[in-house]
């Protein structure tokens, strides 16, 4: 057995988690010692340790060509690079969002800041992971300190009923991943995904099978999809909205890597057999999200509905089962979580102190008490609707296109359908706020001049990249290939 020689440049593309864990081990000393006598320091130095985060990836961590690092656990790749500076972009614009809306509540606590970078964590052990062991890590670290998130506000009952039923759920789904690992490792003896993906072929053996079914079952659910979503709109209606805005964004990117690096790469000798259980999957998820949208009249819940619809269309994607299905999945996930963004940034700064704006009513009128929350709102909900020229049209038209290059019409047939449905409950939004007069007096919007600058941005951003939308999808494109 030979000595593996630790030098630099065998551990800097890992510099984004190995700068994560001293910086969570420092904000939280930095808490505990100062955080309360002096207010906002917690805060502030968080998205300074982000920015620092970002500048060091960027520096240290750019790879241009696919390596493997710590004895075949961790995949050094573009992907990854990519990936964790979208997720220390996205968490620093979720924490930045945030912060009024935990002020109002007397809710500002350290321990929500040291768990959104801990999940952070995960999301980049996960982004890399190419060994089932420290793709199990990755889910369990993610999964933990979100479930404490939802948690968080611990004078609200409903919340901690939400987190009560995601965990017990998540144990289960978490279960049915280690047991599917268990069967693939005891077939293939190795947890390398590389390796997986050289000795397991089509047609499957039945433990394969098996395993198969107990691995699409946990990423299923890891995504939310039908029938595996009960937890999702409890959970996004229960938890404090900054919560929400934490799980439908950054962990989305997450369990697009789990999916990639899992079934794509490590189970892609299979694509034959998972591709039809995810096909079922797809088509359900595409139905019960959009029709059940409709009915809902809390906005965090109808948001819920179109999280698990949007779903399909990143699961369509997979089963695709080509390169080009891929890289279509990857750049929805990428605009889904950018207009998601943006919509639960518009509830934050809606709300006030003892009003959650979180029902559909509260937007009746919004353009009259503040015209940027509404065109914001009515840019991200277009974009998300499918509507040209914002960049969800072309997110939903790639996803078309890989699904008709590999024969899938009649999947096609359903998805387009369910658009047109989808649409109704998103023009439902533009219309309460701009043609609707408001009901009774409704508390005034955050006023913050820097977040609400972020929030004009986030909204031009779905513009910008629907009129211009090549070099999102290059990069995309070069990621997968």
């Amino acid at each position: 057995m030979t000595d593996t020689i630790m030098t630099w440049s065998s551990v800097a593309p890992a510099i984004a988690e190995m700068y994560l864990v001293a910086a969570i081990c420092v904000i939280l000393l930095v808490d505990v010692f100062a955080g309360d006598k002096r207010h906002g320091l917690t805060p502030t130095l968080t998205l300074l340790a982000l920015a620092v985060g970002a500048a060091l990836t960027v520096r240290y961590g750019h790879v241009t060509h696919h390596s493997i690092l710590f004895d075949g656990m961790y995949v050094a790749d573009e992907l990854g690079y990519v990936l964790k500076l979208a997720g220390f972009l996205i968490v620093a614009v979720v924490l930045l969002y945030s912060r009024s809306y935990l002020e109002n509540r007397d809710i500002l606590r350290g321990e929500y800041y040291v768990l959104a970078l801990t999940a952070l964590l995960g999301i980049f052990v996960l982004v890399s992971a190419n060994s089932l062991l420290t793709v199990y890590i990755g889910v369990e670290l993610l999964a933990l300190s979100v479930y404490a998130m939802v948690a968080f506000d611990r004078e609200s009952g409903i919340a901690a009923e939400s987190a009560i039923k995601y965990f017990v759920l998540g144990a289960i789904a978490s279960g049915a991943l280690l047991y599917g690992m268990s069967l693939i490792y005891g077939l293939t003896g190795t947890l390398e995904l590389e390796q997986i993906a050289v000795r397991l072929h089509s047609p499957s053996s039945l433990g394969v099978l098996l395993g198969l079914v107990f691995v699409v079952v946990a990423v299923a659910f890891k995504l939310g999809a039908v029938p595996f979503h009960m937890w999702l709109p409890d959970v996004y209606e229960g938890a404090p909205t900054s919560v929400t805005l934490f799980i439908g964004t950054a962990p989305k990117i997450a369990y697009f890597a789990l999916a990639l690096r899992l079934l794509a790469h490590g189970l892609g000798g299979t694509v034959a057999e998972w591709s039809q259980m995810l096909a079922v999957l797809a088509v359900l998820t595409l139905v019960v999200g959009n029709v059940v949208a409709l009915v809902q009249t809390n906005l965090k819940r109808m948001l819920a509905y179109s999280t698990i619809s949007n779903v399909g269309f990143i699961v369509l994607g997979f089963v695709a089962g080509t390169p080009s299905g891929y890289t279509a999945a990857l750049y929805y996930t990428l605009i889904y979580v950018l207009a998601a963004l943006g919509s639960f940034g518009v509830i934050l700064l809606a709300s006030r102190k003892g009003f959650e704006a979180d029902k559909l009513d509260d937007y009746k009128g919004l353009y009259q008490r503040d015209p940027l929350l509404a065109l914001a709102m009515m840019m991200l909900m277009f974009s998300t609707a499918g509507v040209p020229p914002f960049v969800g049209f072309w997110a939903k038209l790639r996803i078309f296109q890989a699904l008709w290059e590999t024969q899938h019409t009649w999947l096609v047939l359903i998805a387009a359908a369910m658009s047109v449905v989808g649409a109704f409950y998103y023009l439902r939004i533009i219309k309460l706020m701009y043609f609707d007069a408001p009901t009774g007096e409704l508390p005034a919007t955050v006023r913050s001049m820097g977040v609400r600058v972020v929030l004009a941005a986030n909204a031009a951003a779905v513009l910008v990249l629907g009129l211009l939308p090549s070099a999102l999808l290059d990069l995309c494109s070069r990621l997968i290939h």
